[in-house]
């Protein structure tokens, strides 16, 4: 099983949250603690809201007092809901926070069902709740947890199966419903700096994704549609308007996401495995086929992104155990779609394009891809730095927009 807190400052956010998931039929409260209920029982946000005001009202110093956990049992772990509503209750207890008003929900909008917890990290008084090693404690109450309830470790869980999510398979139908799980899973738990980026990660679970762009009654808008791949790589069947999955997969989640794990991913330091991984694959000078094996050997996937002349332009890598995505140049020069190309092709075929790819490489192809997008998805097919360029120009129109004109 695996556990994670997060906290924040919105409750409303929070609970929002989790109510969309019930309106959809795609998630239920399995068990609540001093929240106020309909005399049948049932749940509404409104008495939800009630229910914590008190907490947040007395609440003075803490700026981010609200507390969102989830925890993931895995796939193979089969848990009834007594015994799902059981696991969050010992786990609220044993962290400290039994006492305090809590919701525990149960996820069913992917094939991995999964609990989320919303509560308060301040008392009645106002006063914070003891949070001192919370990340060492929360893994000995997980791992209590597992042992207790006969459940597969996280660990087990990271290093059986680098891939978490089966990839599309349009032979077993239903495929929006494989689509959904899969972009649900990968912009929650993933962190990418581009579009290109959450494009690659969508790419090796047979998953596509383009921007339309649009206009109703005078109001420009942009949105995201999603397709299935087949084994070619190949677009294949109905396109999926990202408005039919959800608003976390949406255009605007989109933007939030990559804004949000450019400062996490902030530093050198997060690249350092990967970079290690594939510096030491490189020196031994492997075929294609065996460099790809040994990386995902080693917990990493990479995407190659090529033209018709099967010459490589663009290379990202992502690391199953960090959950980020990298584009090769963004890790250094040594790990550019040029070096790639010349180790997969030899010296003598890198001595002959060189020049002809330095100067006269046609972009025709990639154009004619993503031409009639524009924005944010304009260059993104060019090449490791032209979408850092088109979104960064998005985002500055935006905030032009929305300052108006300076006086």
């Amino acid at each position: 099983m695996v556990a994670k807190i997060n906290i924040g400052s919105s409750i409303l956010g929070a609970l929002s949250y989790n109510q969309e998931k019930i309106d959809k039929e795609e998630g239920k409260v399995l068990f609540s603690n001093q929240i106020i209920q309909n005399t049948d029982g049932s749940h509404t946000m409104f008495f939800n809201m009630k229910s914590f005001e008190p907490y947040l009202d007395a609440n003075k110093r803490t700026e981010k007092p609200v507390l969102h956990i989830s925890l993931n049992p895995h796939p193979d772990d089969k848990l009834t809901d007594e015994q799902l509503s059981e696991i969050a209750q010992e786990y609220m207890d044993k962290m400290g926070y039994g006492n305090q008003p809590y919701l525990v929900y149960k996820h069913e909008d992917i094939d991995r069902h999964h609990l989320h917890i919303v509560s308060v990290r301040v008392d009645e008084t106002g006063k914070k709740l003891n949070d001192s090693f919370e990340k060492r404690r929360s893994e000995e109450v997980r791992k209590f947890l597992e042992e207790r309830y006969n459940l597969i470790p996280a660990e087990k869980q990271r290093n059986s199966n680098v891939l978490s999510l089966k990839p599309v398979n349009i032979k077993e139908g239903n495929v929006k419903k494989q689509v959904s799980n899969i972009t649900k899973s990968l912009i929650r738990d993933y962190c990418f700096q581009s579009i290109n980026e959450y494009r690659a990660l969508l790419n090796i679970y047979g998953v596509t994704v383009e921007e339309v762009k649009g206009e109703v009654r005078g109001k420009a808008y942009n949105g995201l549609v999603y397709f299935a791949l087949n084994k070619k790589g190949e677009k294949s069947g109905n396109l999926f308007k990202a408005s039919l999955i959800g608003r976390e997969v949406g255009y605007k989640a989109l933007e939030k996401k990559v804004s949000a794990s450019k400062e996490s991913m902030t530093g050198k330091a997060v690249y350092n495995r990967t970079k290690y991984i594939v510096s030491a694959l490189i020196k031994e000078k492997p075929s294609r086929k065996a460099f790809e094996k040994e990386l995902l050997k080693n917990g990493v996937s990479v995407v190659f992104r090529e033209n018709e002349d099967k010459r490589i332009y663009g290379a990202t890598f992502i690391d199953h155990q960090s959950k980020c995505v990298f584009n090769g140049s963004r890790m250094g020069k040594e790990f550019s779609a040029n070096v790639f190309h010349n180790l997969f092709n030899g010296e003598n075929k890198q001595k002959s394009d060189d020049k002809s790819w330095d100067n006269n490489f046609d972009y025709s192809q990639e154009k004619n891809d993503s031409e009639s997008l524009g924005g944010l998805f304009a260059m993104d097919q060019h090449g490791d730095n032209y979408e850092e360029i088109a979104f960064t120009n998005r985002m500055k129109r935006k905030k032009r927009r929305s300052h108006g004109p300076k006086l």
